[in-house]
């Protein structure tokens, strides 16, 4: 992954943004994959919100047979205690930082910066999120966990030590295990973070009263 800004499906709201919601995708997928849910939260006239969803790089996965498709960071294994590729977490952190730069440099604030993801990319908005340096206004983690815990405790930052945490996971998950988000919230609490855990019968994926939790979380956060 270049220093350069990564490509992104940019959607903006009818009138001038307040807010900006920076948005990663899971592995495999790319930018385009939740632009859709934009109109389903049915913001853009009572919260006209800038919405990006960045393209992942290009990179060969080890978990399925170094396959190269789009993903954050290599994945060695989806079982408790797998290595993690510490190098391809930072790596993206950068990136998303960048992108975060990129909207203050619109007119955007950062404590009006939301880092949203599924799956892996939620892995990435926890993971920067916690550790950026100017407080944010909130992080939404979808179907997730959280990575390098053991390192969290001393790169968090006080500027986010209370930043709002949309926790969001289904119990029918067959690809990150429901029990993969009872940790991520476990840990985040016991560094003092707090979080709002929602839980859905679902699989790995979104559903409308997810859709519809999310909209109210967001007006919450950014009115």
């Amino acid at each position: 992954m270049s220093s350069e800004k990564l490509s992104c499906v940019e959607i903006n709201p009818p009138t001038a943004p307040i807010a900006s919601v920076i948005w990663m995708h899971g592995l495999g997928a790319d930018g385009h994959d939740f632009a859709s849910i934009v109109p389903e939260l049915h913001l853009a006239k009572e919260l006209p919100i800038r919405f990006v969803f960045p393209h992942a790089p290009m990179i060969p996965v080890t978990l399925n047979n170094g396959y190269i498709m789009r993903a954050w960071y290599d994945i060695f294994g989806l079982s408790l205690g797998s290595r993690e590729d510490d190098v391809g977490i930072r790596r993206s952190e950068k990136a998303v930082c960048s992108l975060i730069e990129h909207e203050k440099s619109l007119g955007i604030p950062a404590n009006r910066i939301i880092l949203a993801g599924f799956s892996q990319g939620g892995a990435i908005a926890l993971h920067t999120g916690l550790r950026y340096s100017e407080r944010l206004a909130g992080i939404l983690a979808l179907s997730t966990y959280l990575p390098l815990n053991g390192t969290l405790v001393e790169e968090a930052t006080k500027e986010n030590n209370d930043i709002p945490i949309f926790l969001a996971h289904g119990t029918q998950d067959n690809v990150l295990p429901y029990g993969f988000a009872q940790l991520a919230e476990q840990a985040l609490k016991q560094n003092g973070h707090p979080v709002e855990f929602h839980t859905y019968q679902m699989p790995h994926s979104v559903c409308m009263e997810e859709i519809a939790d999310i909209a109210a979380w967001f007006r919450k956060i950014l009115k």
